[in-house]
Parts: C-alpha cells; sequence; structure tokens
C-alpha cells in the first residue's frame, strides 16, 4: 500500500472544525495553542466558534484551515501513520510541507497569514472574480478565455478534476469567458463567492511580496516527495519546495495533473488530513480504483486507521 496524504485549501472552512480534535488529543490541541501564540490571537476560538464572517476573510481562513489540517497530521503521525508522498490543494501545500518536515508549524502559520493578506490586497475588491466552469474541457475553456480576453485576464485557476475547471481574472472578463464555455458546451458556468481572483496573473503582486518571506525561511530537503501545484511533478528538494510556493500565488492549481501522477507512482490510498472531504471527491473522479479516506475528528480518524490497517506500533 503506498499512502499520500493530500491537504485541502480554501474553500473547505466551516465554524467548529477542529473543535473535536482538540478535545480528544492533546497533540492536536497543542497546534491549536502553538498558533494561537504564533499569530498573537485565538485563531482556535475563530474555528471553533466563528463568527463565521470572521472566518471566511482570507487572512484568517488559511491558517485556520492549515491549523486544522496540522492538528489532523498530529493526531495520525501519534499512531504511527506515516505518508509515501505528500501534496496539498493551494494552500494545502503549505499543510503538505509541514507533513514533510520542510516547513514548521510555526513558520507555515505566519507565512500563510501573509499570503492571505498579500492575496487580498492585490487586487481591489470587485475588480476580480472566479467561476467554475463544469463539463468542459481544458483546451475548450482556454480557447473561450483567449477569445473574449479582450486585454484583459482571465485564465483557468484550478484545473480540479475532469469536468471541473475554476477560471480567474477581471470581472468582466471572467462573466465574459463564463458565457462562452456556456456557449461551447459547458453544462454550468458558476460565479464562486471569493473576495479576489486567486492562481492567476492579477495575483502577481502578492506573489512578489510573499517571495522574500519565504526566502527568509528554512527549507530542509522534504522527508518525502511532495508533488507541487504549479507542476505536478515531485519536488525532493527544499529549494524546489519554496520556488514553488512562489510560483503557485500567480500560477494555476493543476491538481488533476498532480493527482494523476501520483497514482502514476503507484499511490493506491489518498488519505485527506484537514476539513471537508472536497478533495476526496476530485480524487474519485480522476484516480478510479483507488481508496480515499480522510481525517477532520476523531470519528474519521478511526476509519481511516481501520482502512490502513489499524495504528502501528
Amino acid at each position: 500500500m503506498s499512502v499520500a496524504f493530500v491537504f485541502p485549501g480554501q474553500g473547505s472552512q466551516k465554524v467548529g472544525m477542529g473543535k473535536a480534535l482538540a478535545e480528544a488529543f492533546p497533540e492536536s490541541r497543542a497546534v491549536f495553542d502553538e498558533a494561537d501564540l504564533t499569530l498573537g490571537f485565538r485563531l482556535s476560538s475563530l474555528s471553533f466558534e466563528g463568527p463565521e464572517s470572521d472566518l471566511q476573510l482570507t487572512a484568517n481562513t488559511q491558517p485556520a484551515i492549515l491549523a486544522v489540517s496540522v492538528a489532523a497530521l498530529r493526531a495520525l503521525e501519534s499512531r504511527g501513520i506515516q505518508p509515501d508522498w505528500v501534496a496539498g490543494h493551494s494552500l494545502g501545500e503549505y499543510s503538505a510541507l509541514v507533513a514533510a518536515g520542510t516547513l514548521s508549524l510555526a513558520d507555515a502559520v505566519a507565512t500563510v497569514r501573509r499570503r492571505g493578506q498579500f492575496m487580498q490586497e492585490a487586487v481591489p475588491v470587485g475588480h476580480g472574480a472566479m467561476a467554475a466552469i463544469l463539463g468542459l474541457d481544458l483546451a475548450s475553456v482556454e480557447r473561450a478565455c483567449d477569445e473574449v480576453a479582450q486585454g484583459e485576464v482571465v485564465a483557468p485557476a484550478n484545473i480540479n478534476s475532469p469536468g471541473q475547471i475554476v477560471i480567474a481574472g477581471h470581472a468582466g472578463a471572467v462573466a465574459r469567458a463564463s458565457e462562452r464555455c456556456k456557449a461551447a458546451g459547458a453544462k454550468r458556468a458558476m460565479p464562486l463567492p471569493v473576495s479576489a481572483p486567486f492562481h492567476c496573473s492579477l495575483m502577481e503582486p502578492a506573489a512578489s511580496r510573499l517571495a522574500p518571506v519565504l526566502s527568509a525561511l528554512s527549507f530542509p530537503d522534504p522527508r518525502v516527495p511532495l508533488v507541487n501545484n504549479v507542476d505536478a511533478r515531485p519536488v525532493r528538494t527544499g529549494a524546489e519546495c519554496r520556488m514553488g510556493l512562489i510560483r503557485q500565488v500567480a500560477g494555476a492549481v493543476r491538481w488533476q495533473p498532480a493527482i494523476e501522477r501520483l497514482a502514476a507512482e503507484g499511490v493506491t490510498t489518498f488519505v485527506e488530513v484537514g476539513p471537508g472531504t472536497v478533495l476526496s471527491g476530485l480524487v474519485r473522479k480522476i484516480a478510479k480504483g483507488v481508496t480515499t479516506v480522510n481525517v477532520e475528528d476523531p470519528a474519521s480518524l478511526e476509519k481511516t486507521l481501520a482502512a490502513l490497517g489499524g495504528p502501528r506500533p
């Protein structure tokens, strides 16, 4: 059995996430304590109790999801479960690098807090947009974006699974591309409730601001290989991991090719570590016949341990 741990990104947040882990497992509680201390405010209270309006702010959402993911990771690790590979969706790549020993929890939490701020500030609210295009292939989506750009930015931002591609860019261009995609045969084009157009060239200012922050951090080589977002290929050095985090801010999240690569490398079991099961659903659409399990609370941990053959000595 070859196991990959995969870590969710923005969109998987919900009030109450992580609370059951923190109450059940001291190692998980310690993650929230360290995150609170690092940030200088009660991120744990925001995750456990809300209010939802504050949790949805990008600069809060990103460290909160990371903390919950690492809390779930620590519960797995303390039971002897280790991955052979790691990957994460956008923000989740930071959680994956904590799992691989390349980033410390404190560095990761502090950095994604700033990453969220930089991404939010890169484009004035209302100037950018994102939309999910369902039921259309990548080449057709790219062509639709090119045909209606009219000098503005619009391009695929998340290549999530067969038939699910998210586009991002200037609000008018995203609206035009959504209509063109529907005319080209897309089943749906759904505007997404996001505060900025992530993972497109409008995020270059955020990438430029994030680069020196990441360059100041220690990046030892990962203990297990990471399949990164921006290239969808295995990376095995700390320097490559750092550069991937810088490039992914304004680059597309190539989730489908990343999962295809993991399956080609022999991964048979994907463990979604963190809030929700969004990635598990995507993985099942991409790699037929693999096993997907998740860990977000004590009950799902027990199911996952059973699927993996129980705690290991």
